[in-house]
């Protein structure tokens, strides 16, 4: 098969052939048909996740059919489209038997701790736990969403927020998961909040239903603008991942509010206004993705047109465009989502 490798980290990206994977028992193989581009991919390209040894092949966001099915597979079949989301569980952990296979202790996540979905194939293991099956109707380039940024956003902003209606949601940072906070809290019937530097991004933010938009480079204290539009936010998320944003996030909330921390940090500490959490009683919330068992949750949200996420793709590639369009992440120069399709 063809997919995009690199030998090192920040080093270069190469689409060669390489040996097509074949299924352990509990594993099924997933022909890819949508895969998105993701900022934790160029994380991983950068070196910064620990779990990755080179040479890699990322891609974590991807949507599939079955071509072929491990031995001790039982729910799956050939022919089935499928998603999973980026943290695959055991099924059989404490954290796994609680339903919560997002934090289980022996997760796999295919195009971290194991090689990807930038290749025109690849596993998933714990198949039966992990495969969730693709309704009808709904395409392969949103699918293929539903495996990291929309269900991540969906465990922050609804199970780990728990976002009610007529409430004030204050996203931080508009990249894909952000967008996908601010199509979920408009869903909810929340007040909406979308900051950004980004015109771009902010546009798209409005699109999706944001109610006041914030550019944070031409607003001298974001947290102070939040309050004085809002009267602070009851629910707070970081979706870039900064010492700033996160700071922005925890100041902008009201008394007892919640903030949710989902963007991956650079480095493993950074500074944080932990007093405002103590005077405020508020809550401090992380997010590692979204079990499968809840997949279900956002089909529905779909189905039901309450949740269009086909507004948040801005480009289209091709295996061949991994090579520049990765590393160009770390630039912030395309506002919205890129959906790689391997086969085209």
């Amino acid at each position: 098969m063809r997919a995009a490798v690199y030998e090192q980290f920040r080093g270069p990206i190469a689409v060669v052939d390489v040996a097509d994977p074949t299924p352990a028992a509990d594993e099924v193989v997933v022909e890819i048909l949508a895969v998105g581009l993701c900022r934790s991919d160029y994380h991983g390209w950068h070196g910064t996740d620990p779990d990755i040894v080179c040479p890699h092949v990322g891609g974590h966001e991807f949507v599939g059919r079955v071509v072929a099915v491990g031995g001790a597979v039982q729910r799956l079949h050939i022919g089935d489209r499928v998603v999973a989301p980026f943290v695959n569980g055991c099924g059989e952990c404490e954290p796994c038997r609680l339903g919560q296979h997002q934090v289980c202790r022996r997760q796999e996540q295919p195009g971290f701790t194991r090689w990807g979905a930038f290749a025109e194939y690849t596993t998933i293991p714990f198949a039966d736990v992990n495969a969730v099956h693709v309704p009808e109707g709904i395409s392969d380039e949103t699918a293929a969403l539903v495996g990291c940024r929309v269900s991540t956003a969906y465990r922050g902003v609804v199970e780990r927020g728990r976002l009610a209606a007529g409430e004030v949601l204050c996203v931080h940072g508009c990249g894909g998961v952000g967008l996908a906070a601010v199509a979920l809290g408009h869903a909810l019937g929340a007040h909406v909040v979308a900051v950004d530097i980004a015109p771009d991004a902010l546009a798209m933010a409005a699109a999706l239903g944001a109610d006041v938009l914030l550019d944070a480079s031409d607003v001298a204290d974001v947290p102070a603008e939040v309050h004085a539009r809002t009267g602070g936010a009851h629910v707070s998320v970081d979706c870039l991942g900064h010492a700033t944003t996160a700071a922005n996030s925890v100041l902008g909330l009201r008394a007892l509010g919640r903030h949710v921390q989902i963007g991956l940090f650079p480095a493993p500490t950074a500074d944080f206004p932990i007093s405002r959490v103590i005077r405020d009683e508020l809550e401090v919330l992380g997010v590692h993705g979204l079990s499968a068992s809840r997949f279900h949750e956002v089909f529905g949200l779909m189905q039901a047109g309450r949740l269009d996420l086909a507004a948040m793709i801005t480009r289209r590639a091709t295996l061949a465009d991994i090579p520049a369009a990765l590393p160009a992440m770390g630039r912030f120069a395309t506002p919205g989502i890129t959906v790689v399709t391997p086969r085209t």
